[in-house]
C-alpha cells in the first residue's frame, strides 16, 4: 500500500532531490550530471511537494508552486490567453515516479494530495507540462492540452490545464487507484501488523509443550501489566465468551446492576438474563453519559443490596467512553464489585483494571491481533466451582496448566501484538483531528464522551448509510455500517485500531469530500479542500 502526504522532513527532501536526478538527468536529459547525483530544483524554496511513500521510501513526487512567473511563462509568453478567466491558477511540476511504481496508483494519489493543498491555498486550476509519452493518462485524469509543444526535441512536453470542476468529475473513477488495497477502518477485525501476522503463521505447537507454556505465561504477564490487573485467564473464543464467563461468576453473587447506554450495554443485560442473574438495568440514552445522581438514587432504592455493577468501558456502538473512574469511586464507597466489558477498550486507550472485580477483553480490536482469544481479568483469586459449566469456570484457568485446547498461533500473534509499543497519545490525537474535520463537513457525530478510537457518524435522511459505505468501499475504505443497530439508525463508524495512521484517514477525508452524495446537516460538503 502507498501512502501520500506533503513532504515535511529533511530526509524526504533529500530523497526528492535524488529522485529528481534520476528522472531529469539520467532518464530525461534536461540537466547536466553531477557527482552528488542530486538535482535541486531552482524553485525548490517555493515548491510544495506531494510525495508517495512505500514504507519510508519516496517512490513518487510532484511539486506545486503558485508564484508567478511560472516556468511555463518563459516557454509560452501568452500563457494567460490560454487560461480560463476568473480563475486563480497554480503550476504543477516535476512529476517523477520510480519505474517499478508506474502502474497507475501513484499519480492519482499525488494529484489528490496536491489538489487538496491547492484548494486550501485558494487555487482553482492548475497548469502542467505533460510528457508526450503520457498524454492519454493525463487526459483520462481530466487535463486538457493547450498551445504548442515546449521543451526540446529530446524532451518534448505538452502544456495542459485542469480545473477544480474537471478534477472533481474525474475523482470518482480515480479513487480506487489511489489505494493499492482496501484500508480497514473497522472496529474488528482490525489491520494487522506484519510482525503479528508472521507470528501467527508459525507452525502450530501442542498446548502441552514447554515452549507454548512459557509463551502463554509471558503473555499473561504482559497483559496484566498493560491494564494493571492481578490475574488473567486466556480462553479460545471471542469477547462474547469472555462476558459469558463474567456472567457465570456473577451468578455466584446476589443482586446486581447493569448499566446500558448503547448496543453493547444491552448485550450485557442479555448476558444477565440468559445466566438468570438477579439484576436490574439502568439505561441512559444511547451515547449519553450516566447521570450520577440517578445512579446513586437507583442503588439506594434497589429492592436488594447491590453487590455488583456491570458496565461497558467503550460503548462501541456510539463511539463513547463511560466514566470508569467515577464508577470505580462510587462502587468502592459502597462495597459494590465493579465489572467491566473492556473488549473495545483494551489496547486502544490507557486502562486501569486493578480495582475491577472482573473485566472482559479480546485479542482483536485495540490489541491489534487476530480475533479468537477471550480474556477475563480478575482482581481476586478464583476457585473452581462445580456449579458452573467447565468451559466457563474461571477457576480451572487459575493454575499453570492449560485446561482446554489452545491455539499456539493465536497466542503467539497476541504476544507480539501486546509487546509492541502502545499508541495511546497518537490515537487520541488522530481521533480529535478526525472529529474536527468531520464536523467541518457538517456531519453529526454521536457521543457525549467520545472515544478517541471509534467515531460514529449519524447521517442525515438524504444519505443512506449502506449506499455511502458502498461508495467508500469502492474507493478503497472499509467502514462499519452493516450491523442491525447501525442500519436502523443510519449510522456509519470509523475505527482507529490496529495499523491505522493519518495517511489513511487523510485519504478517507479526501474521498468523502470528492464524493458528491448530498449535503450533511444542511451544509454543503466541501470538495477537495
Amino acid at each position: 500500500m502507498y501512502s501520500f502526504k506533503l513532504a515535511d522532513s529533511p530526509d524526504e527532501h533529500a530523497q526528492i532531490h535524488a529522485l529528481n536526478y534520476r528522472a531529469f538527468v539520467e532518464e530525461i536529459p534536461q540537466h547536466q550530471p553531477n557527482p552528488q547525483r542530486l538535482h535541486v530544483d531552482r524553485f525548490h524554496e517555493e515548491n510544495v511537494y506531494a510525495i508517495s511513500l512505500a514504507g519510508d521510501r519516496v517512490v513518487g513526487m510532484l511539486a506545486i508552486r503558485g508564484r508567478r512567473p511560472f516556468s511555463l511563462d518563459a516557454k509560452l509568453p501568452d500563457l494567460d490567453a490560454h487560461l480560463p478567466s476568473g480563475h486563480h491558477p497554480c503550476e504543477v511540476r516535476l512529476l517523477s515516479i520510480e519505474r517499478e511504481h508506474r502502474a497507475g496508483a501513484v499519480l492519482p494519489g499525488l494529484l489528490s494530495v496536491l489538489w487538496e493543498h491547492a484548494a486550501e491555498q485558494g487555487f482553482d486550476c492548475a497548469v502542467i507540462s505533460g510528457t508526450t509519452r503520457q498524454l492519454k493518462l493525463y487526459t483520462h485524469m481530466g487535463f486538457v492540452p493547450f498551445g504548442p509543444l515546449v521543451g526540446s526535441p529530446d524532451a518534448p512536453y505538452q502544456p495542459m490545464l485542469i480545473t477544480r470542476e474537471a478534477f472533481r468529475s474525474h475523482a470518482r473513477s480515480l479513487a480506487p487507484a489511489i489505494r493499492g488495497e482496501l484500508v480497514n477502518l473497522l472496529p474488528g477485525p482490525v489491520p494487522i501488523h506484519a510482525d503479528v501476522a508472521m507470528a501467527f503463521h508459525r507452525p502450530p505447537e501442542s498446548h502441552r509443550s514447554d515452549t507454548f507454556l512459557r509463551e502463554l505465561s509471558d503473555l499473561r504477564t504482559e497483559l496484566r501489566a498493560l491494564v494493571r490487573a492481578n490475574h488473567v485467564a486466556i480462553l479460545l473464543g471471542s469477547g462474547t465468551l469472555a462476558n459469558d464467563c463474567v456472567a457465570a461468576q456473577l451468578s455466584r453473587l446476589g443482586h446486581g446492576l447493569v448499566l446500558s447506554n448503547g448496543e453493547f450495554g444491552e448485550r450485557l443485560a442479555n448476558h444477565a438474563v440468559r445466566m438468570h442473574l438477579d439484576h436490574s438495568v439502568l439505561r441512559s440514552e444511547w451515547g449519553q453519559a450516566f447521570d450520577l445522581r440517578l445512579l446513586t438514587t437507583h442503588i439506594e432504592s434497589a429492592r436488594a443490596p447491590v453487590e455488583w455493577m456491570w458496565v461497558v468501558a467503550c460503548e462501541t456502538s456510539c463511539g463513547v467512553l463511560n466514566d470508569l473512574d467515577t464508577l470505580r469511586t462510587l462502587c468502592a464507597s459502597r462495597g459494590i464489585k465493579l465489572c467491566v466489558d473492556a473488549v473495545s477498550a483494551i489496547g486502544a486507550i490507557p486502562l486501569d483494571l486493578s480495582e475491577a472485580h472482573l473485566a472482559s477483553g479480546s485479542s482483536g480490536k485495540g490489541l491489534g491481533a487476530f480475533p479468537g482469544l477471550a480474556l477475563v481479568f480478575h482482581r481476586d483469586p478464583i476457585a473452581p466451582s462445580l456449579s458452573l459449566p467447565r468451559y466457563l469456570d474461571l477457576g480451572l484457568y487459575a493454575t499453570d496448566e492449560v485446561p482446554f485446547t489452545q491455539s499456539s498461533n493465536l497466542v503467539g500473534a497476541l504476544r507480539v501484538a501486546v509487546s509492541r509499543p502502545r499508541r495511546f497519545e497518537e490515537v487520541a490525537a488522530l481521533g480529535a483531528w478526525l472529529r474536527v474535520r468531520l464536523r467541518s463537513m457538517g456531519l453529526e457525530l454521536i457521543g457525549a464522551q467520545p472515544a478517541p478510537h471509534v467515531v460514529t457518524i449519524a447521517l442525515p435522511p438524504s444519505l443512506r448509510s449502506d449506499e455511502l459505505a458502498g461508495t467508500l468501499e469502492h474507493a478503497g475504505f472499509l467502514l462499519a455500517w452493516a450491523s442491525n443497530y447501525l442500519l436502523a439508525r443510519n449510522w456509519i463508524q470509523i475505527a482507529i485500531m490496529g495499523e491505522t495512521n493519518r495517511a489513511h484517514l487523510s485519504a478517507l477525508l479526501r474521498t468523502l469530500r470528492q464524493t458528491q452524495v448530498g449535503t450533511a446537516g444542511g451544509v454543503g460538503w466541501a470538495e477537495l479542500r
